[in-house]
């Protein structure tokens, strides 16, 4: 199932995308519903298991009636909204990626460990919102198209044959990142964390729907030259890997939103270095789950 959500007049509304590019209103079907039902994704997420067979049983009342709208005509948001909490991200999780980054910034030691850090929230954006940036906040704007994971049901000191099962479902990010921001100041939040700049979505794809997360392809194209073209069975940390981890330390919940990293062909490791500049268009998308477009514009001061 693919999930997403899109603005209305009465606020934030999620949805369902059923055949021939039709959504159905999950709010509006779950207003019109006798029990009380969810009327938010992250809503939805937090019932875990039993919510995509609820969400399947929901969409099936739906008809052709005016809860089902054409996707066509919907401006898709970022599928949960405002996030409850910073997205986890995990840094050089791609041999390749630690290859071209060791040429422009020198040595690297590859990871016996995940390397984490996180995105403030205010930093995620829409599918196919703008991403406005100005040269005080950075010169150096780059792109790295990422598998996000969203977590479904809670967990603590998770085995990794059980990590899988603790996933509702997986999304396209891209960590956009300012790298003089980042590499100037020898740490990486905020060069991670420029407002509104790394879109996410167009959708949640439940992980029913994703037999094998660990064979996706990902692309990405700036002014539609493909720059980075890689598969998820190269990470040097599995998705499996990451949330043992991470539950070692921390009590996973529903929402929660895991970025596991780039693969090569980011701009730093171009020859030269290649940047973001308004006027670009980038276009991020993993096999399945959608494709992102956001313009790169000035901000406007």
């Amino acid at each position: 199932m693919r999930l997403c959500s899109f603005p209305t007049d009465d606020g934030l509304h999620a949805g369902a995308v059923l055949d021939d590019d039709l959504v159905a209103d999950l709010t509006e079907l779950a207003g019109a519903h006798s029990g009380n039902l969810p009327r938010t994704l992250l809503d939805w997420i937090g019932l875990g298991d039993e919510a995509v067979e609820r969400l399947t049983d929901l969409c099936a009342s739906a008809g052709r009636s005016h809860i089902v709208r054409s996707l066509a005509d919907l401006q898709l948001t970022e599928p949960l909204g405002r996030l409850p909490r910073n997205v986890i991200c995990v840094g050089a999780n791609y041999r390749e990626h630690i290859e071209e980054s060791e040429e422009a910034v020198g040595p690297l030691d590859l990871p016996d460990e995940p390397v984490w850090f996180t995105k403030d929230v205010r930093s995620i954006c829409g599918p196919y919102d703008d991403i406005a940036t100005s040269d005080k906040a950075t010169g150096q704007l780059d792109w790295e198209v990422e598998l996000a994971v969203v977590i479904g049901r809670a967990g603590r000191n998770i085995d990794p044959s059980e990590a899988l099962g603790h996933v509702f479902g997986y999304a396209v990010l891209n960590d956009v990142s300012a790298r003089d921001v980042q590499l100037g100041r020898k740490q990486w939040w905020k060069g991670k964390s420029l407002e509104l700049s790394s879109p996410f979505g167009p959708y949640i794809v439940t992980r029913d729907e994703v037999p094998d997360p660990q064979n996706l392809e990902l692309c990405c194209w700036v002014d539609g030259v493909e720059r980075q073209h890689s598969n998820t069975k190269l990470m040097i940390h599995d998705i499996a890997a990451l949330i043992s981890d991470l539950s070692r330390t921390l009590t996973l919940e529903p929402g929660d939103v895991i970025s596991t990293g780039t693969p090569a062909g980011v701009g730093l490791g171009s020859t030269p270095p290649q940047w973001l500049r308004p006027g670009t268009v980038l276009e991020s998308e993993i096999t399945g789950l959608g494709r992102q477009r956001n313009r790169i514009v000035p901000e406007v001061e």
